[in-house]
Protein backbone atom coordinates (compact mmCIF):
# COMPACT_ATOMS: atom_id res chain seq x y z
CA UNK A 1 0.00 0.00 0.00
CA UNK A 2 -1.20 2.64 0.34
CA UNK A 3 -2.43 1.71 -3.18
CA UNK A 4 -1.39 -1.54 -4.81
CA UNK A 5 -2.05 -4.30 -7.34
CA UNK A 6 -1.39 -7.25 -5.04
CA UNK A 7 -0.47 -8.06 -1.44
CA UNK A 8 2.43 -10.37 -2.28
CA UNK A 9 4.72 -11.42 -5.12
CA UNK A 10 3.12 -14.86 -5.15
CA UNK A 11 -0.35 -13.40 -5.64
CA UNK A 12 0.60 -12.54 -9.24
CA UNK A 13 3.36 -15.15 -9.72
CA UNK A 14 1.82 -18.22 -8.05
CA UNK A 15 4.46 -20.93 -7.51
CA UNK A 16 6.90 -18.55 -9.22
CA UNK A 17 4.80 -19.07 -12.33
CA UNK A 18 2.56 -17.18 -14.65
CA UNK A 19 -0.51 -15.10 -13.90
CA UNK A 20 -3.71 -15.23 -15.88
CA UNK A 21 -6.17 -12.57 -17.00
CA UNK A 22 -9.71 -12.21 -15.65
CA UNK A 23 -12.17 -14.50 -17.40
CA UNK A 24 -15.11 -12.11 -17.10
CA UNK A 25 -15.79 -8.38 -16.79
CA UNK A 26 -16.73 -8.85 -13.13
CA UNK A 27 -13.53 -10.61 -12.06
CA UNK A 28 -10.93 -8.31 -10.44
CA UNK A 29 -7.47 -7.94 -11.92
CA UNK A 30 -4.88 -10.12 -10.19
CA UNK A 31 -1.83 -11.16 -12.14
CA UNK A 32 -2.73 -8.62 -14.83
CA UNK A 33 -2.02 -4.90 -14.54
CA UNK A 34 -2.33 -1.79 -16.69
CA UNK A 35 0.62 0.51 -17.35
CA UNK A 36 -0.29 4.15 -18.00
CA UNK A 37 1.40 7.16 -19.57
CA UNK A 38 0.79 10.23 -21.70
CA UNK A 39 2.67 11.21 -24.89
CA UNK A 40 6.17 12.54 -24.39
CA UNK A 41 9.33 11.55 -22.55
CA UNK A 42 10.16 11.87 -18.90
CA UNK A 43 13.61 11.81 -17.25
CA UNK A 44 16.17 9.71 -19.15
CA UNK A 45 13.58 8.79 -21.79
CA UNK A 46 11.10 7.12 -19.43
CA UNK A 47 7.32 7.31 -20.06
CA UNK A 48 5.50 10.37 -18.75
CA UNK A 49 3.15 9.60 -15.83
CA UNK A 50 -0.56 10.39 -15.83
CA UNK A 51 -1.45 13.14 -13.36
CA UNK A 52 -3.20 11.64 -10.38
CA UNK A 53 -2.32 8.06 -11.31
CA UNK A 54 1.36 7.73 -12.16
CA UNK A 55 2.62 5.03 -14.57
CA UNK A 56 0.57 2.10 -13.31
CA UNK A 57 -3.07 1.70 -12.37
CA UNK A 58 -3.51 0.35 -8.84
CA UNK A 59 -7.04 -0.94 -8.28
CA UNK A 60 -6.71 -1.61 -4.53
CA UNK A 61 -6.06 0.58 -1.49
CA UNK A 62 -5.56 0.11 2.24
CA UNK A 63 -8.27 1.20 4.67
CA UNK A 64 -8.94 4.90 4.24
CA UNK A 65 -7.13 5.21 0.91
CA UNK A 66 -9.29 5.04 -2.24
CA UNK A 67 -8.30 2.62 -4.96
CA UNK A 68 -7.26 4.52 -8.07
CA UNK A 69 -9.91 3.02 -10.34
CA UNK A 70 -11.52 -0.26 -11.42
CA UNK A 71 -10.22 -1.93 -14.59
CA UNK A 72 -12.16 -4.57 -16.49
CA UNK A 73 -11.74 -6.59 -19.66
CA UNK A 74 -14.17 -8.16 -22.08
CA UNK A 75 -13.40 -10.41 -25.01
CA UNK A 76 -14.66 -10.51 -28.57
CA UNK A 77 -14.31 -13.74 -30.52
CA UNK A 78 -12.43 -13.46 -33.80
CA UNK A 79 -13.00 -16.26 -36.29
CA UNK A 80 -10.38 -17.62 -38.64
CA UNK A 81 -9.33 -20.79 -40.41
CA UNK A 82 -6.17 -22.67 -41.25
CA UNK A 83 -5.39 -23.22 -44.91
CA UNK A 84 -6.72 -26.77 -44.66
CA UNK A 85 -10.12 -25.33 -43.67
CA UNK A 86 -9.95 -26.13 -39.96
CA UNK A 87 -11.65 -23.24 -38.11
CA UNK A 88 -10.34 -21.50 -35.02
CA UNK A 89 -11.32 -18.57 -32.83
CA UNK A 90 -9.19 -15.98 -31.08
CA UNK A 91 -10.08 -13.69 -28.18
CA UNK A 92 -9.56 -9.96 -28.73
CA UNK A 93 -9.54 -8.06 -25.40
CA UNK A 94 -11.00 -4.61 -24.81
CA UNK A 95 -10.07 -2.79 -21.61
CA UNK A 96 -12.20 -0.33 -19.67
CA UNK A 97 -11.27 1.75 -16.62
CA UNK A 98 -14.15 3.04 -14.50
CA UNK A 99 -14.64 4.86 -11.17
CA UNK A 100 -11.51 7.06 -11.33
CA UNK A 101 -10.77 8.37 -7.85
CA UNK A 102 -8.39 11.19 -8.71
CA UNK A 103 -9.92 13.00 -11.65
CA UNK A 104 -10.89 12.11 -15.19
CA UNK A 105 -8.33 10.31 -17.30
CA UNK A 106 -6.84 12.47 -20.08
CA UNK A 107 -7.99 11.73 -23.61
CA UNK A 108 -4.37 11.18 -24.66
CA UNK A 109 -3.72 8.54 -21.98
CA UNK A 110 -2.05 5.39 -23.25
CA UNK A 111 -2.61 2.05 -21.52
CA UNK A 112 -0.82 -1.27 -21.78
CA UNK A 113 -1.93 -4.58 -20.21
CA UNK A 114 0.83 -6.76 -18.75
CA UNK A 115 0.39 -10.28 -17.43
CA UNK A 116 2.70 -11.50 -14.67
CA UNK A 117 5.31 -13.77 -16.34
CA UNK A 118 7.18 -16.70 -14.90
CA UNK A 119 10.16 -15.67 -12.79
CA UNK A 120 12.47 -18.55 -13.64
CA UNK A 121 15.93 -18.26 -15.17
CA UNK A 122 16.23 -14.50 -14.72
CA UNK A 123 19.82 -14.62 -13.53
CA UNK A 124 20.77 -16.67 -16.59
CA UNK A 125 19.20 -14.07 -18.89
CA UNK A 126 21.05 -11.28 -17.10
CA UNK A 127 24.30 -13.22 -17.59
CA UNK A 128 24.02 -13.25 -21.39
CA UNK A 129 26.83 -10.90 -22.52
CA UNK A 130 25.80 -7.54 -23.95
CA UNK A 131 28.04 -8.31 -26.93
CA UNK A 132 25.81 -11.26 -27.75
CA UNK A 133 22.72 -9.05 -27.84
CA UNK A 134 24.56 -6.52 -30.01
CA UNK A 135 25.55 -9.27 -32.43
CA UNK A 136 21.95 -10.49 -32.71
CA UNK A 137 20.49 -7.00 -33.19
CA UNK A 138 19.77 -6.01 -36.79
CA UNK A 139 17.80 -2.75 -36.56
CA UNK A 140 18.13 -1.99 -40.29
CA UNK A 141 17.46 -5.59 -41.36
CA UNK A 142 20.76 -5.68 -43.22
CA UNK A 143 20.47 -9.43 -43.79
CA UNK A 144 17.10 -8.95 -45.48
CA UNK A 145 15.27 -11.65 -43.54
CA UNK A 146 12.41 -9.33 -42.52
CA UNK A 147 13.47 -9.40 -38.86
CA UNK A 148 14.98 -6.27 -37.34
CA UNK A 149 15.56 -6.88 -33.65
CA UNK A 150 16.59 -3.86 -31.57
CA UNK A 151 18.02 -3.39 -28.11
CA UNK A 152 15.85 -1.27 -25.83
CA UNK A 153 18.28 1.03 -24.03
CA UNK A 154 16.77 1.92 -20.68
CA UNK A 155 17.85 3.79 -17.56
CA UNK A 156 19.87 1.71 -15.09
CA UNK A 157 19.39 3.28 -11.65
CA UNK A 158 22.49 1.65 -10.15
CA UNK A 159 24.79 2.53 -13.04
CA UNK A 160 23.16 5.93 -13.67
CA UNK A 161 23.42 5.24 -17.39
CA UNK A 162 21.48 3.72 -20.26
CA UNK A 163 21.87 -0.05 -20.49
CA UNK A 164 20.24 -2.82 -22.56
CA UNK A 165 16.80 -3.71 -21.22
CA UNK A 166 16.33 -7.43 -20.61
CA UNK A 167 13.24 -7.80 -18.40
CA UNK A 168 9.61 -6.79 -18.68
CA UNK A 169 7.36 -7.21 -21.70
CA UNK A 170 9.00 -4.31 -23.48
CA UNK A 171 12.47 -4.88 -22.06
CA UNK A 172 12.19 -1.86 -19.78
CA UNK A 173 14.33 -3.14 -16.87
CA UNK A 174 18.08 -3.70 -17.30
CA UNK A 175 18.74 -5.91 -14.27
CA UNK A 176 16.97 -8.35 -12.00
CA UNK A 177 17.63 -5.98 -9.10
CA UNK A 178 15.83 -3.10 -10.81
CA UNK A 179 12.99 -5.36 -11.96
CA UNK A 180 12.47 -6.53 -8.37
CA UNK A 181 12.57 -2.99 -6.98
CA UNK A 182 10.12 -1.78 -9.62
CA UNK A 183 7.71 -4.60 -8.84
CA UNK A 184 7.93 -3.97 -5.11
CA UNK A 185 7.00 -0.32 -5.57
CA UNK A 186 4.59 -0.46 -8.49
CA UNK A 187 2.78 -3.70 -7.68
CA UNK A 188 2.75 -3.80 -3.87
CA UNK A 189 3.67 -0.26 -2.81
CA UNK A 190 6.89 -1.21 -1.01
CA UNK A 191 9.89 1.12 -1.01
CA UNK A 192 13.36 -0.40 -1.25
CA UNK A 193 17.03 0.63 -1.17
CA UNK A 194 16.94 1.10 -4.94
CA UNK A 195 13.58 2.95 -5.23
CA UNK A 196 12.86 4.71 -1.95
CA UNK A 197 9.86 6.87 -2.90
CA UNK A 198 7.01 7.25 -5.33
CA UNK A 199 4.15 5.29 -3.81
CA UNK A 200 1.66 8.17 -4.13
CA UNK A 201 0.93 10.70 -6.83
CA UNK A 202 0.84 14.32 -5.66
CA UNK A 203 -2.94 14.43 -6.22
CA UNK A 204 -3.62 11.50 -3.87
CA UNK A 205 -4.22 13.26 -0.55
CA UNK A 206 -5.28 10.20 1.47
CA UNK A 207 -2.35 8.20 0.13
CA UNK A 208 0.12 10.94 1.08
CA UNK A 209 -1.43 11.28 4.52
CA UNK A 210 -1.03 7.55 5.06
CA UNK A 211 2.66 7.78 4.13
CA UNK A 212 3.19 10.65 6.54
CA UNK A 213 1.67 8.63 9.39
CA UNK A 214 3.93 5.74 8.44
CA UNK A 215 7.02 7.99 8.57
CA UNK A 216 5.99 9.42 11.94
CA UNK A 217 5.54 5.91 13.32
CA UNK A 218 8.94 4.89 11.99
CA UNK A 219 10.60 7.90 13.66
CA UNK A 220 8.80 7.25 16.93
CA UNK A 221 9.91 3.62 16.93
CA UNK A 222 13.38 4.49 15.63
CA UNK A 223 12.98 2.14 12.69
CA UNK A 224 13.92 2.62 9.05
CA UNK A 225 11.41 4.32 6.79
CA UNK A 226 12.09 1.88 3.95
CA UNK A 227 9.48 -0.86 3.83
CA UNK A 228 12.00 -3.50 2.82
CA UNK A 229 15.54 -3.01 4.04
CA UNK A 230 18.80 -3.95 2.36
CA UNK A 231 19.15 -7.47 3.71
CA UNK A 232 15.69 -8.72 2.83
CA UNK A 233 15.69 -6.85 -0.48
CA UNK A 234 18.93 -8.50 -1.56
CA UNK A 235 17.57 -11.90 -0.51
CA UNK A 236 14.63 -11.44 -2.89
CA UNK A 237 17.03 -10.37 -5.66
CA UNK A 238 19.16 -13.48 -5.10
CA UNK A 239 16.07 -15.71 -5.01
CA UNK A 240 14.73 -14.19 -8.22
CA UNK A 241 18.13 -14.48 -9.91
CA UNK A 242 18.76 -18.12 -9.09
CA UNK A 243 15.42 -19.85 -9.65
CA UNK A 244 16.24 -22.70 -12.01
CA UNK A 245 14.49 -23.58 -15.25
CA UNK A 246 12.97 -26.99 -15.96
CA UNK A 247 14.86 -29.51 -18.07
CA UNK A 248 13.74 -30.16 -21.63
CA UNK A 249 11.28 -33.04 -21.87
CA UNK A 250 10.53 -35.74 -24.46
CA UNK A 251 13.36 -34.51 -26.66
CA UNK A 252 13.85 -37.92 -28.30
CA UNK A 253 10.16 -38.26 -29.12
CA UNK A 254 9.80 -38.39 -32.94
CA UNK A 255 6.88 -35.95 -32.90
CA UNK A 256 8.85 -33.47 -30.78
CA UNK A 257 11.88 -33.78 -33.07
CA UNK A 258 9.69 -33.17 -36.10
CA UNK A 259 8.14 -30.17 -34.38
CA UNK A 260 11.58 -28.72 -33.65
CA UNK A 261 12.44 -28.87 -37.35
CA UNK A 262 9.15 -27.19 -38.24
CA UNK A 263 9.90 -24.47 -35.67
CA UNK A 264 13.13 -23.67 -37.48
CA UNK A 265 11.65 -24.06 -40.97
CA UNK A 266 8.90 -21.54 -40.12
CA UNK A 267 11.51 -18.97 -39.06
CA UNK A 268 10.47 -18.91 -35.41
CA UNK A 269 14.10 -19.11 -34.31
CA UNK A 270 14.73 -15.77 -36.01
CA UNK A 271 13.47 -14.10 -32.82
CA UNK A 272 13.21 -17.02 -30.39
CA UNK A 273 16.96 -17.66 -30.54
CA UNK A 274 17.41 -21.15 -29.08
CA UNK A 275 20.70 -20.91 -27.19
CA UNK A 276 23.28 -18.60 -25.64
CA UNK A 277 26.38 -18.94 -23.46
CA UNK A 278 26.42 -16.96 -20.26
CA UNK A 279 29.33 -14.79 -19.19
CA UNK A 280 32.21 -16.37 -17.30
CA UNK A 281 32.31 -13.39 -14.92
CA UNK A 282 28.58 -13.03 -14.17
CA UNK A 283 27.71 -11.78 -10.68
CA UNK A 284 26.53 -15.16 -9.42
CA UNK A 285 28.80 -18.18 -9.77
CA UNK A 286 25.76 -20.43 -10.26
CA UNK A 287 24.95 -18.90 -13.67
CA UNK A 288 28.48 -18.47 -15.08
CA UNK A 289 29.71 -19.97 -18.35
CA UNK A 290 26.66 -22.11 -19.14
CA UNK A 291 25.05 -22.98 -22.44
CA UNK A 292 21.39 -22.16 -21.97
CA UNK A 293 18.28 -22.64 -24.12
CA UNK A 294 15.80 -19.86 -23.32
CA UNK A 295 14.53 -19.39 -26.90
CA UNK A 296 14.75 -15.60 -26.89
CA UNK A 297 17.04 -12.91 -28.28
CA UNK A 298 15.89 -10.38 -25.62
CA UNK A 299 15.39 -7.87 -28.45
CA UNK A 300 12.49 -5.66 -29.47
CA UNK A 301 10.43 -6.69 -32.51
CA UNK A 302 7.49 -5.06 -34.24
CA UNK A 303 4.63 -7.49 -33.72
CA UNK A 304 2.07 -5.71 -35.87
CA UNK A 305 -1.05 -3.67 -35.32
CA UNK A 306 -3.15 -6.42 -33.68
CA UNK A 307 -0.76 -6.68 -30.72
CA UNK A 308 0.21 -3.00 -30.55
CA UNK A 309 -0.56 -1.18 -27.32
CA UNK A 310 0.42 2.21 -28.75
CA UNK A 311 2.50 2.99 -25.65
CA UNK A 312 6.23 3.67 -26.17
CA UNK A 313 8.70 2.76 -23.43
CA UNK A 314 12.22 4.20 -23.80
CA UNK A 315 13.26 3.04 -27.32
CA UNK A 316 10.39 0.55 -27.69
CA UNK A 317 7.61 1.76 -29.96
CA UNK A 318 3.92 1.19 -29.41
CA UNK A 319 4.01 -1.97 -31.56
CA UNK A 320 7.29 -3.47 -30.33
CA UNK A 321 7.68 -6.16 -27.70
CA UNK A 322 10.69 -7.96 -26.27
CA UNK A 323 10.87 -11.60 -27.38
CA UNK A 324 9.68 -13.58 -24.35
CA UNK A 325 11.65 -16.68 -23.33
CA UNK A 326 9.87 -19.94 -24.11
CA UNK A 327 11.50 -22.13 -21.48
CA UNK A 328 9.02 -23.46 -18.95
CA UNK A 329 5.89 -22.46 -20.89
CA UNK A 330 5.06 -26.11 -21.56
CA UNK A 331 4.56 -26.54 -17.81
CA UNK A 332 2.29 -23.55 -17.18
CA UNK A 333 -0.78 -25.77 -17.04
CA UNK A 334 0.87 -28.12 -14.53
CA UNK A 335 2.17 -25.26 -12.37
CA UNK A 336 -0.62 -22.69 -12.65
CA UNK A 337 -3.68 -24.60 -13.91
CA UNK A 338 -4.15 -22.55 -17.07
CA UNK A 339 -2.61 -22.10 -20.53
CA UNK A 340 -3.06 -18.35 -21.06
CA UNK A 341 -0.17 -16.86 -23.06
CA UNK A 342 1.00 -13.59 -24.67
CA UNK A 343 1.68 -10.27 -22.92
CA UNK A 344 -1.94 -9.91 -21.83
CA UNK A 345 -2.96 -13.56 -21.59
CA UNK A 346 -5.32 -13.35 -24.56
CA UNK A 347 -4.10 -16.63 -26.10
CA UNK A 348 -5.56 -19.86 -24.71
CA UNK A 349 -2.54 -21.94 -25.70
CA UNK A 350 0.37 -22.10 -28.11
CA UNK A 351 -1.69 -22.26 -31.31
CA UNK A 352 -3.59 -19.07 -30.50
CA UNK A 353 -0.36 -17.34 -29.43
CA UNK A 354 1.21 -18.11 -32.81
CA UNK A 355 -1.90 -16.95 -34.67
CA UNK A 356 -1.72 -13.55 -32.94
CA UNK A 357 1.78 -12.95 -34.29
CA UNK A 358 2.06 -10.20 -36.89
CA UNK A 359 4.57 -7.65 -38.08
CA UNK A 360 8.01 -9.21 -38.25
CA UNK A 361 6.50 -12.59 -37.29
CA UNK A 362 3.78 -12.56 -39.95
CA UNK A 363 5.55 -14.99 -42.28
CA UNK A 364 6.12 -17.45 -39.44
CA UNK A 365 2.44 -17.20 -38.52
CA UNK A 366 1.40 -17.86 -42.11
CA UNK A 367 3.74 -20.85 -42.27
CA UNK A 368 1.94 -22.24 -39.23
CA UNK A 369 -1.47 -21.60 -40.81
CA UNK A 370 -0.36 -23.48 -43.93
CA UNK A 371 0.76 -26.57 -42.00
CA UNK A 372 -1.26 -29.74 -41.91
CA UNK A 373 -3.01 -30.68 -38.68
CA UNK A 374 -0.31 -33.28 -38.03
CA UNK A 375 2.45 -30.71 -38.49
CA UNK A 376 0.72 -28.19 -36.22
CA UNK A 377 0.41 -30.82 -33.51
CA UNK A 378 4.10 -31.64 -33.85
CA UNK A 379 5.14 -28.00 -33.56
CA UNK A 380 3.02 -27.52 -30.46
CA UNK A 381 4.43 -30.76 -28.97
CA UNK A 382 7.91 -29.30 -29.42
CA UNK A 383 6.91 -26.04 -27.68
CA UNK A 384 5.41 -28.02 -24.83
CA UNK A 385 8.72 -29.85 -24.40
CA UNK A 386 10.81 -26.69 -23.84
Amino acid sequence: GPTFNARSCAACHPRDGRGRPPESEEEPFLGLLLRLSIPGEGPNGSPLPVEGYGNQLQPFGILGVPAEATPSVRYTEVEGAYEDGTPYTLLRPTYTISEPAYGAFPDAMMTSPRIAPQVIGLGLLEAIPTERLQALADPEDLDGDGISGRINRVWDIDAEALRPGRFGWKGDAPTVRQQVAGAFLGDIGITSPLIDSGECDDAQAECLESLEKQREAAEANQTAALEIEDGNFERVVIYSSLLAVPALRNIENPQVRAGKQLFHDAGCAGCHTPSHRTSADAEFEEVRDQKIFPYTDLLLHDMGEELADGRPVFDASGSEWRTPPLWGLGLVDAVNDHTRLMHDGRARGFAEAILWHGGEARESRESFRAMSAREREALIAFLESI
